[in-house]
């Protein structure tokens, strides 16, 4: 009994140390707050104070800023853009129109953002007017009227997200990363629409008609990230992660799941159960014993007005039909008896004439999707080339336990941030492609065995923007030839990645990587484009296919980086910037 009193006073006594580290925590980061603010007000006070004394008394009376401190402010929000002139044209209104210490930031982002959709909304109805002599050519124009009406809807999304109250519940940091996220999708969709039209005249005549249209949207995610960058100076996710964790030995969160925050309290729930227990709000079966024999239907069937998450069973079976969950379907949970078992499957591909943004089998649109036990798969072989098994346009999805199987072009991570926990992802060419912040942990990457004529590329990552907040990031993977290559493997040769378009971005770190890889892992995409302004990095991986020391030259590889530059692509900073510390799916969540 004494001991057992002894071990309840520890517990006491544990338990008062622990608050009163928290309450010191809480302090620290209050006043870290406090400072950052007098900081921002002291820049503004700075440069309006520094300015006056030349000015009338008459014009320190006047609340507008003088021709040169409003000279001085363009120049500040305009120095990280790459299209200056255009982005004092768009904000001058705004810096002239208020003194340089009443200036609020989130006004000028506004006003920068409302501009570039001002241009899209014209881009569009030039675009419009376009004589589509060819039916690809008609085709590439549908799916660029949806992507117009995706990037419209982001760009409104921004306009009233940069304009919410600062003390918004959120953050300030949080609502920044939604806006870089957003916004780098726009730059996405536009890409998009541009690469599904053929070489020749009409494509060269949609990159212009688009051109003005993304150089304000690239103005406005520089501008939001001169904001981030500025926060992160001062550690603001930091300060943070140490509210969060009792074990920051690094300045890192090292809570027991690792999850993002905008992981609600329902889908935490959710990612701690085994699907067994899930109840389902409907359930799939082809054997008749759910309530509808096909996915499609059950998406049908799905309320419009319904609050919380919706959950989807798809039993045991090979449901060969093309599924969209579309924008609509917000917080939709589909899960299946295994990713060999529940496989959705398909054949579309480009050889027959299916731009390769269509070919998807399986394409999740609708924000905070999450799939779990389920195969993705599209069977129109090498030989089809682009093929695709899964899209994923859903911002904060995640997908555990899944398959995804093609050859070229298996996952395309279209847009926004993307989690993959302890997948299945086969391919051959580019077969993890995209410009989604996607994230892929724990995950087994096979290379299957290509045409005779063909190499082995598994990541093409498609950056248009050096502000976009985008990338690839294998950690904690492995990546292995598939049992069909194995006898083969020497015959193929096998690279870790290709920059698909001028920013490239992929990071390998901590994970084993076979002897398939060439040695010097990575492979141009055409003569020397994009290798000074590609960011690839590779951190403490393992393996035969793992040494550096033969790999390529280029200016933007990185064959050795920082534990601290690793850190930044990891789940914390990468995909969101803070974490809530709860019982959950355990993820890696520091290098």
């Amino acid at each position: 009994m004494a001991f057992e009193e002894f071990g309840q006073l520890s517990k006491r006594r544990r338990a008062e140390r622990e608050e009163k580290a928290k309450k010191k925590v809480i302090i620290t980061f209050v006043s870290s707050i406090l400072v950052l603010c007098l900081i921002v007000a002291g820049a503004f006070a700075f440069l309006h104070f520094n300015h006056r004394s030349s000015a009338t008394k008459n014009d320190e009376a006047n609340p507008l800023p003088t021709t040169n401190s409003a000279s001085r402010m363009l120049q500040m929000f305009c120095s990280p853009t790459d299209y200056k002139k255009k982005c004092e044209q768009t904000i001058s209104k705004v810096v002239n129109s208020s003194s340089a210490t009443e200036i609020q930031p989130k006004a000028v982002i506004k006003a920068a953002i409302s501009a570039a959709s001002e241009e899209l909304s014209k881009a569009a109805k030039k675009v419009d007017k376009f004589e589509f002599k060819k039916p690809e050519e008609r085709a590439a124009y549908d799916d660029c009227k949806k992507l117009f009406e995706d990037a419209t809807e982001e760009l409104r999304s921004s306009i009233s997200h940069a304009d919410r109250p600062d003390g918004s519940k959120n953050g300030v940091q949080a609502r920044v990363h939604d806006l870089r996220t957003w916004l780098s999708a726009v730059i996405s969709y536009q890409e998009t629409c541009v690469d599904g039209f053929p070489d020749g005249e009409l494509k060269a005549q949609m990159r212009g008609a688009l051109n003005s249209t993304k150089e304000l949207v690239s103005n406005s995610l520089a501008i939001v990230s001169m904001l981030s960058s500025f926060l992160s100076q001062f550690d603001m996710h930091g300060v943070t992660r140490q509210l969060l964790s009792k074990d920051s030995d690094n300045g890192l969160a090292v809570g027991k799941d690792g999850l993002p925050r905008w992981v609600g309290h329902d889908e935490r729930k959710l990612l701690t159960k085994l699907t067994n227990r899930l109840i389902p709000n409907i359930t799939v079966a082809k054997d008749g014993s759910g309530n509808f024999t096909s996915i499609n239907d059950a998406l049908a069937a799905i309320p419009e007005k319904r609050l919380g998450r919706y959950f989807i069973y798809v039993k045991q079976g090979i449901y060969e039909e093309y599924v969209i969950v579309s924008k609509k379907m917000v917080n939709i949970t589909m899960y299946g008896d295994g990713s060999q078992k529940t496989v959705v499957t398909g054949n579309k591909n480009f050889v027959d004439g299916v731009r390769t943004f269509e070919t998807a089998t399986f394409a999740a649109l609708g924000d905070g999707f999450v799939a779990m036990s389920m195969g993705f798969r599209n069977t129109a072989g090498p030989e089809k080339h682009q093929a695709v098994a899964l899209r994923v346009q859903a911002d904060k999805s995640i997908f555990l336990n899944c398959r995804m199987e093609a050859y070229q072009d298996t996952l395309y991570a279209q847009t926004h941030r993307q989690l993959y926990r302890s997948c299945v992802i086969t391919g051959t060419v580019d077969f993890i492609f995209g410009d989604a912040a996607s994230l892929f942990q724990n995950c087994l990457i096979l290379v299957r065995k290509p045409l005779d004529n063909q190499q082995n590329i598994v990541t093409a990552q498609g950056r248009v923007d050096r502000h976009e907040n985008t990338g690839i990031v294998l950690q904690n993977c492995r990546i292995l030839p598939h049992k069909e290559l194995e006898p083969e493997k020497s015959k193929f040769k096998t690279y870790l990645g290709r920059p698909w378009k001028e920013f490239s971005r992929t990071i390998v770190m901590q994970s084993t990587i076979g002897d398939l890889i060439q040695p010097e892992g990575w492979l141009p995409w055409a003569g020397d484009f994009a290798l000074k302004t590609l960011y690839y990095a590779e951190f403490n991986n393992r393996g035969p296919g793992a040494a550096v020391s033969g790999r390529v030259k280029w200016p933007g590889y990185k064959k050795s980086i920082s534990k601290q530059e690793a850190d930044e692509y990891t789940v914390a900073p990468f995909l969101q910037g803070s974490w809530i510390n709860a019982a959950g799916l355990p993820l890696q969540i520091k290098v």
